[in-house]
């Protein structure tokens, strides 16, 4: 009953967490008259105090003394505040500009794109339905291009430098909050400098159009921690099989939003293009679903196996006038475990990085 109750739980924060993120274009716009700009440097200032405040109280700061003895980590973290920079300030920027669609589909694609960098930078082999969804994906892209007459360029920029911001924290492998606290510390200081030279010049929106909308600019900082701590939450109560499925509730809510609520076009090549992108999606998880269901059937299988050869051996007389072994006689040589005799490939659930990009 608990374990079915932290499922159920589980299931709940995982909803909240991708609701939240696909909501989240009902929010930039309260932030006008602000520019892009300003909302990503009030962002990742305000998302440092809060994060902040949660290690604070959960008196998590062991990882910093050993996040300051790697070098490697230490550019890697800082890699990724740049790419997830480029991330946030342009999705503000096409929420705000009216391309909410358009942004939508960049996370669409983001899962085709991260299978393409499993492909070319981590030599990942692919099965059959992979490479299906994958060309079906890069169809979509120039049904997508002709129709615009030019790339889908916020889509693209959006998928990839998630997926690259995936592939960096797949490296670093910190944990949620505690990468979120790194990455804004690392964007803290040019953030503060941008907002301060601003308010030089007079033109800073913080403070300047009533406390509601000061409020509003601060409270960018829970907009970005509180789907975050939603997600890890979720993360360790049900697989990331279900958390893989959960992902696209939030391009769904996004394109839900863009269509009927912001009136975006959807002209005839659009729908083809998203057509495509969603047939592609539907072979991913169709895949991905079949390839865990067998490998835990072929791991069931296997620990039954072995179980049945343990009881048979238990149950078996030993022969009689069997030698006693020799008193000095050590371990036969090579006896130990077969070289890379681990899980079955691919028996893990699907994976999916956090998806702290909104």
């Amino acid at each position: 009953m608990k374990t079915e109750n932290e499922g159920r739980t589980g299931l709940l924060y995982g909803i909240g967490a991708y609701g939240m993120w696909g909501l989240v274009p009902l929010f930039w716009p309260l932030l006008k008259p602000a520019g892009a700009m300003e909302i990503l440097a009030h962002r990742m200032v305000w998302s440092l105090v809060f994060v902040g405040l949660a290690l604070l109280v959960l008196r998590r700061w062991g990882w910093v003394r050993e996040l300051a003895r790697s070098p490697r980590k230490l550019g890697l973290i800082t890699l990724a505040a740049t790419v997830i920079t480029v991330n946030w300030g342009l999705y503000i920027w096409s929420v705000n500009a009216g391309h909410v669609v358009e942004a939508s589909l960049g996370y669409f694609i983001n899962p085709l794109v991260t299978i393409a960098l499993g492909v070319l930078v981590l030599q990942e082999r692919l099965r059959p339905a992979q490479w299906a969804a994958v060309g079906i994906g890069f169809a979509a892209v120039l049904v997508l291009a002709i129709g615009y007459g030019q790339p889908p360029w916020i889509s693209l920029v959006l998928a990839f430098s998630f997926a690259l911001y995936g592939l960096v924290k797949k490296k670093v492998n910190i944990g949620g909050l505690e990468s979120l606290a790194a990455e804004t510390a690392v964007q803290f200081l040019p953030a503060l400098a941008y907002l301060v030279w601003l308010g030089s010049r007079g033109t800073l929106a913080f403070g300047a159009h009533g406390a509601g909308h000061t409020a509003l600019l601060a409270a960018t900082g829970l907009v970005t921690a509180i789907p975050l701590v939603c997600f890890g939450a979720a993360a360790i109560r049900v697989p990331l099989s279900t958390l893989g499925l959960l992902q696209y509730l939030a391009p769904t809510f996004q394109f839900l939003l863009g269509v009927l609520y912001f009136h975006e076009a959807m002209p005839p090549e659009r729908w083809a293009g998203f057509s495509l992108v969603w047939l592609a999606l539907t072979i991913l998880t169709w895949d991905a679903l079949r390839t865990n269901r067998r490998n835990r059937a072929a791991i069931a299988a296997a620990t039954a196996a072995g179980a049945a050869e343990g009881a048979d051996a238990a149950g078996t007389p030993e022969p009689a006038g069997t030698p006693e072994p020799a008193e000095d006689a050590g371990p036969v040589e090579g006896a130990g475990p077969v070289e890379g005799a681990g899980p079955v490939e691919g028996a893990g659930p699907v994976r999916t990085a956090p998806t702290t990009g909104r």
